[in-house]
């Protein structure tokens, strides 16, 4: 698959997503007597309309790609995949309403508690793979440019 294709499958996923979570989130509102849906309900719901937009943008720049077809694939899995990987946080906060602030100690996961360093070192792979690949990207594109 291609950097361009892996792109605009995960826009469409996270598209689909965020409609499917709309559903949800206004079920969640319509039963509620303060007309409210749970925090990380709505969290999801916004965040994974905003990655499929932001998953159409990395697309965009991937003709720019200073790398190998392979290595651009690469380039773009990384935020894709913390991507996903923030939307299915979000869901599953969502479906087990344990928390309104992830990032908030002790760390809930349902009726677990997870490790400071988990949540820290996962934000901190996060930050790299997404600014990274979108940064070899970017790069290219103003090599391009320039």
């Amino acid at each position: 698959m291609t950097a361009a294709t892996l792109c605009l499958l995960a826009a469409g996923l996270f598209f689909l997503t965020g409609l499917l979570t709309g559903v949800w989130k206004y079920l969640c509102i319509a039963g509620d007597p303060e007309a409210r849906a749970p925090v990380y309900v709505d969290i999801a719901h916004r965040t994974a309309l905003m990655y499929s937009f932001a998953s159409l943008l990395l697309r965009e720049f991937v003709p720019y790609s200073p790398l190998s077809p392979r290595a651009t694939v690469w380039a773009v899995s990384l935020p894709l995949l913390f991507f996903a990987s923030a939307v299915l946080a979000y869901i599953v906060h969502g479906v087990l309403r344990d928390t309104d602030n992830q990032l908030r100690k002790p760390h809930r996961l349902g009726a677990f508690t997870l490790p400071g360093a988990v949540i820290t070192t996962y934000m901190w792979l996060l930050i790299a793979g997404e600014i990274g690949g979108f940064a070899v990207l970017f790069a290219g594109f103003l090599k391009t440019v320039m």
